[in-house]
């Protein structure tokens, strides 16, 4: 019976260490395009499949998120595409098409967070790093996407890395836009 709860112990540990170090990696993944991505740049490109992106140098939101799980060994290019083919009614009316297409789906927050939802990441409460924040952006319906960092503001919470407009940052907006959804990959 010991033998039984100290493997379940160590077990336990084993995966708690496993998804720390993820979440460092990850949050480090998107620090590093602080400085490199400069530009907002949305425009439809066509892109390889899978691993597919467009220059470093340029990106949305949701880029600053799909790089930074690449450094953690999830595509998400190609995890979405594979989802929404499997599971086209997770994915419908979200955007103007239904149609499939791996050189955009996983641009676009509502994917993201139609794919994380379907996954089980969804989470309330305090936010950690590591975790996914989304937010309607102010005077408008368009949808933000980006990460919480391992730095924190003068009120505990995690500043954001993202990119919003002049490239990925990582500033302390958490509570700068309305809070519409929160995802935590890594437990």
């Amino acid at each position: 019976m010991r033998f039984i709860l100290f493997l379940t112990v160590f077990i336990n540990l084993l995966f708690a260490t496993s998804d720390n170090i993820k979440v460092k990696q990850l949050i480090k993944a998107a620090r590093a395009q602080v400085g490199v991505t400069k530009f907002y740049d949305p425009a439809y490109v066509k892109i390889k499949y899978p691993m597919g992106d467009i220059p470093i140098i340029r990106g949305v939101c949701t880029d600053v998120i799909v790089r930074a799980f690449r450094k953690v060994g999830i595509d998400l290019q190609k995890e979405i595409y594979l989802d929404k083919k499997a599971h086209p009614e997770r994915y419908k009316g979200l955007y103007y098409t239904n149609r499939l297409d791996p050189n955009i789906d996983h641009r676009r927050v509502k994917n993201l967070q139609a794919y994380f939802a379907a996954k089980g990441y969804r989470v309330k409460g305090a936010f950690k790093p590591g975790d996914i924040v989304v937010w309607k952006l102010p005077g408008s319906n368009l949808d933000h996407i980006g990460l919480c960092s391992d730095k924190l503001n003068s009120k505990g919470e995690p500043l954001i890395i993202h990119n919003v407009g002049y490239g990925a940052k990582e500033e302390d907006v958490l509570r700068k836009y309305k809070i519409v959804d929160h995802f935590r990959v890594f437990k």
